[in-house]
């Protein structure tokens, strides 16, 4: 069976794309999905459940075959990102962050990088992060003030402290922006790199289990053929292409939690009796479910463009990612908050799946671009377009 897109079956998906996302929501059902709200409270998805997602191969959803990796279409990671969404987001943002390093690595990296690193992603041996978010570089990333320097003898040392980043705690590589001579430029950073300093972040609004670090580089060598790309390649090629992969997750991973917010709001009203008749019987209530089901149809068919452009590599995917994270984001966020508003008091309570599911939804907000930066690259796209 195709996603219940809550009433049609418009996505017209291929055999092996059913069955793969079958299984994936069978797995999240028994494996993330009931495991959520602990990993909330503790902050910290466990290595246990790290290893067992690697284990079936998610983390190398993006590994070309010939590197061990499984060598998803598009869509079908669409899909899968859309089934981890669904029962957790911290580890949606495991396989989001992941999977933009192996982008990198397989598009910009050497062969020599490829050979190394693509394998040991694909299984899981190695876990990737992506280092470009700093305290006064968020969506500017322009502005960024890491510093890299070569070294006489050969190599690099790179300076400066990265902010946020996505399972920093847990990763074993890290795709580092830094300037070298002034041109922002990327780095494959082991663990074990001298001068590198990961220090955990806590108490963040949502994705509380998503192990956030911060990068502290001082001196910190790495190899002379850890850059990726050429050098001042950085930002326009390597971190680019690897947000787009970014971005195009989270979009799906919205999705996945519209679909979650529509099935706990659907199942509370059905049982919930107020002023003598079960919630889904009020009118009111029922358009927020109406609006809940009908954004997440909607929301699924602009990922789904936005894949099958990618599949057929149309560059008009990248508008079209930019417009399915947008739309995607920002509904999911109306559904959290209406999904809290259906279940009350309750739904406001420290460790009820309302609440989890809202503060995770304001952050898809913020990552991977935010609402405003979307709305304003979607307008001057449009306005650039008309102008044709």
């Amino acid at each position: 069976m195709p996603p219940d897109d809550h009433g049609g079956r418009t996505m017209q998906l291929t055999a092996r794309q059913e069955s793969l996302f079958a299984e994936a929501r069978s797995y999240v059902a028994q494996d993330i999905a009931p495991y959520a709200g602990s990993w909330d409270e503790n902050q910290a998805v466990p290595e246990e459940a790290v290893t067992g997602f690697a284990a079936r191969g998610h983390l190398g959803a993006l590994v070309p075959r010939e590197y061990g990796g499984a060598g998803l279409d598009a869509v079908s990671f669409g899909l899968l990102n859309e089934a981890v969404g669904y029962g957790c987001s911290s580890m949606r943002s495991l396989l989001t962050v992941h999977s933009m390093v192996v982008h990198a690595v397989t598009r910009w990296g050497s062969e020599r990088q490829r050979a190394h690193w693509l394998p040991r992603l694909a299984s899981g041996e190695s876990v990737g992060a992506f280092g470009l978010s700093e305290a006064e570089a968020g969506s500017d990333a322009g502005r960024l003030r890491t510093t890299a320097e070569r070294l006489p003898e050969g190599g690099y040392t790179l300076t400066g402290h990265k902010m946020w980043t996505t399972f920093g705690q847990r990763a074993d590589v890290y795709l580092v922006f830094a300037r070298l001579d002034g041109r922002i430029t990327a780095f494959l950073v082991g663990r074990d790199a001298p001068g590198l300093e990961v220090v955990p972040v806590t108490g963040m609004l949502g994705t509380r289990a998503s192990l956030l670090a911060e990068l502290r580089l001082e001196d910190c060598r790495v190899p002379a053929d850890a850059v990726v790309g050429r050098p001042g390649f950085g930002l326009s090629a390597v971190a680019t292409s690897a947000l787009d992969i970014g971005r195009y997750s989270v979009a799906w991973g919205c999705v996945g939690l519209l679909a979650a917010c529509a099935d706990a709001s659907m199942a509370h009203a059905d049982e919930r009796v107020q002023f003598g008749k079960p919630l889904g019987e009020h009118q009111l209530v029922r358009r927020m479910i109406a609006d809940m089901v009908t954004d997440t149809t909607a929301a699924r068919l602009l990922c789904l463009r936005a894949g099958r452009l990618k599949d057929a590599g149309d560059p008009a995917t990248v508008n079209a990612t930019w417009m399915a994270k947008y739309f995607s984001s920002v509904k999911a966020f109306r559904a959290a908050a209406d999904t809290v508003q259906i279940f009350g008091a309750a739904g406001c309570a420290e460790g009820h799946p309302a609440q989890r599911m809202l503060r995770d939804a304001k952050v898809m907000e913020i990552i991977e671009g935010s609402t405003q930066v979307q709305q304003d690259y979607l307008a001057q796209a449009a306005l650039r377009e008309r102008a044709v």
